[in-house]
């Protein structure tokens, strides 16, 4: 087939570069559908590769990954001769494991086009063993470091056979691999550190460990920060050893041409205000109104706990015209990935609920739609999750749910930063009747099993928590919440009991007649546990009904002043039995049964011990019988 002919260069052109792109790096971002250089691109490649340290801030899917993944491997690939065994060239650092695992793929998908590095990382199993002039050949070998995946071990295993020398990895499982005296960052080969989704990096939660990262790397090095908001990390560029970075700031003009927003022009955000009664029943009608139906969608909420309630709760509102799959932090390493990959590969309509675990830097194919459930506690979180649609120039649409009334002013506080939201119009609003039997729906599967309602209410409780500490809190004030609403949209039994609801007078069962004493776990063995709690509880009612009794017909006055004590005491025996079930409930199966166990034989060396103690105590007594049975005492002289 006869080469295609080239298009006039441009200043965004790939083959106007300088330093120009070697021929194999114009046929990867070619085969990788960018025709021509998006503007970050244009502006951080050219000095990213001329040695300079770089501070990249572009908006949200504007192409930033190869605008740091291209300047890394060309510079390698342009070394002198070859890095020596066990030294690294380059590392590129992630906050989140998803993302660490997004850059290593589009990085390899740029080796697919070096066929020395291509046949490096996936030699046939039929190659004969590299020869030393095959070794002298330059090519890049990245390893992805992901804690919780495999095992530091596993890992410098991996490092040890392979010699890698470009790591993509989150910050823990890099410092601990940076940590063995067999991995090598000496001055004469490190080249350059990529800190992707700086701000994140440089928040307290990864500050330890990125100091202790840049202890184990020569001063001398090519340092680039990318984000869509570094400005807000700025102050602290120092600490990471910049050296009179230059600043590349790429945004996108408003409506009026004059002011720049912080996402992509390709992206509509919108804003769509929902009484809190109807807060999930919204979510079909937002779903089958948008046009065409959006075949990936993602719902951000504010917890875990929300994930792990709405996940069985929202399959009963929308329907099965939609595959829901839950994702959040705390989710094993094996189960995220699962799930991600079962979200990304998806052929059907598909929905991620997910919390900000996701809302930094993925490039998630194809996303429609994003649905912001809960408003982010931290405003700067809000462009993240909006940017995971519309990226690379696609259309796409955020919304997010705002209640009536005071939370309205949320619409102001992201035009002052520069993050303008318009109204959403739904076209047929859901009616109090759809909200009323989506909450029937949920009632009916959470009276099947009472482990049901306890997911309901630890998810409403945290969902609570992270909403008191919202970033702006004269908007999302705790006060002013229909608590009765909210309770029926959750489709909870009751509401829980909280030092917030302490004034609270309205109904807390929310409208539900149940027999909570005979409301049942299916599991058997926490069922059984509730039973033994109850009569424990029965036992110590009991217990106190006699001793007030007692106390009470001996001295009257006494017994006043007692029964506040029985009280104080009867509410901390409670509270501990309390506690002691929660704990209980909280703990794996397998848990359970190492301490059901550990009882068992506690029971049977008390057992054990008793009857020695009592053997002996026969025994002493047969020995003081033999000892008088002497000569009888006759008396004294």
């Amino acid at each position: 087939m006869a080469p295609k002919p080239k298009p006039p260069s441009s200043s965004r052109a790939w083959d106007a570069l300088t330093p120009p792109l070697s021929q194999w790096a114009l046929d990867a971002v070619a085969s990788l559908g960018f025709t021509r250089m998006t503007p970050v691109q244009a502006s951080a490649i050219p000095l990213f590769m001329a040695h300079k340290d770089v501070v990249v801030e572009a908006v949200t899917g504007s192409g930033k990954t190869l605008s740091f993944l291209i300047p890394v491997v060309e510079k390698l690939l342009r070394l002198e001769e070859p890095l020596k065994k066990h030294h690294i060239g380059a590392i590129i650092i992630s906050p989140t494991r998803e993302l660490a695992s997004q850059i290593y793929q589009v990085l390899l998908s740029l080796l697919e086009f070096h066929p020395p590095s291509a046949a490096a990382i996936n030699p046939s199993e039929g190659d004969a063993p590299r020869s030393k002039s095959s070794s002298s050949v330059l090519k890049v070998v990245p390893q992805l470091l992901l804690g919780g995946s495999t095992s530091p071990a596993e890992d410098l295993s991996t490092f040890l056979k392979r010699s890698p020398n470009v790591l993509v990895s989150t910050p823990g499982r890099l410092l601990e691999l940076l940590s063995s005296p067999h991995v090598h960052c000496p001055q004469s080969s490190f080249e350059m550190l990529v800190l992707d989704e700086a701000d994140r990096l440089l928040d307290l939660g990864f500050k330890d460990d990125l100091q202790n990262i840049l202890r184990h790397l020569p001063k001398q090095r090519r340092t680039g920060l990318f984000s869509a908001s570094i400005s807000e990390a700025v102050d602290q560029i120092v600490r990471v050893g910049l050296r009179n970075p230059v600043k590349v700031a790429v945004k996108v003009k408003g409506g009026s041409g004059v002011e720049d927003k912080r996402t992509p022009a390709s992206l509509q955000m919108t804003y769509l205000t929902a009484p809190p009664a109807h807060k999930f029943s919204i979510l079909k009608q937002i779903l089958t109104t948008v046009q065409p139906t959006p075949q990936k969608t993602i719902f951000f909420v504010s917890t875990c706990s929300s994930v792990d309630y709405l996940s069985m709760m929202l399959p009963l509102i929308l329907g099965d015209e939609f595959l829901l799959v839950p994702l959040h932090g705390k989710h094993p390493a094996n189960v995220r990935q699962k799930n991600f990959t079962r979200f990304t590969t998806a052929t059907t309509p598909s929905i991620l609920l997910t919390t900000d675990v996701a809302s930094r830097g993925l490039d998630i194919p194809s996303v429609d739609l994003v649905v912001q459930i809960d408003p982010p506690s931290d405003p700067k979180t809000f462009i993240h999750r909006c940017g995971r649609a519309g990226r690379a120039g696609r259309r796409g649409l955020s919304i997010v749910l705002l209640h009536p009334g005071r939370e309205e002013d949320y619409v102001s506080f992201l035009e002052v930063r520069k993050t303008p939201v318009a109204p959403y119009n739904l076209s047929s609003p859901p009616s109090d009747a759809d909200a009323v039997a989506a909450t029937e729906a949920v009632r009916k599967l959470i009276r099947q099993d009472r482990a049901h309602h306890d997911k309901g209410q630890k998810a409403f409780v945290s969902w609570l928590r992270s909403y008191s500490k919202h970033q702006a809190s004269s908007i999302f004030r705790v006060a002013d919440l229909d608590w009765e609403a909210l309770g029926k949209a959750w489709g909870l039994l009751k509401l829980p009991k909280m030092p917030e609801l302490r004034n609270f007078t309205g109904d807390r069962t929310l409208g539900v007649s149940l027999d909570w004493d005979n409301y049942t776990y299916k599991d058997k063995q926490r069922e059984k546990r509730r039973k033994e709690m109850m009569e424990e509880y029965a036992q110590v009612g009991d217990q106190q009904k006699d001793q007030r009794k007692r106390r009470a017909a001996e001295n009257t006055a006494w017994s006043q002043n007692q029964e506040a004590r029985d009280k104080k005491f009867r509410r901390k025996e409670s509270k501990k039995s309390r506690k002691e079930t929660e704990r209980w409930e909280r703990l794996p199966e397998e848990e359970k049964r190492k301490a059901r166990e550990t009882e068992r034989m506690i029971e049977e060396i008390r057992a054990k011990n008793e009857q020695q103690r009592l053997a002996k105590r026969a025994a002493k007594a047969d020995a003081s019988e033999e000892a008088g049975s002497g000569d009888e005492f006759a008396g004294f002289d």
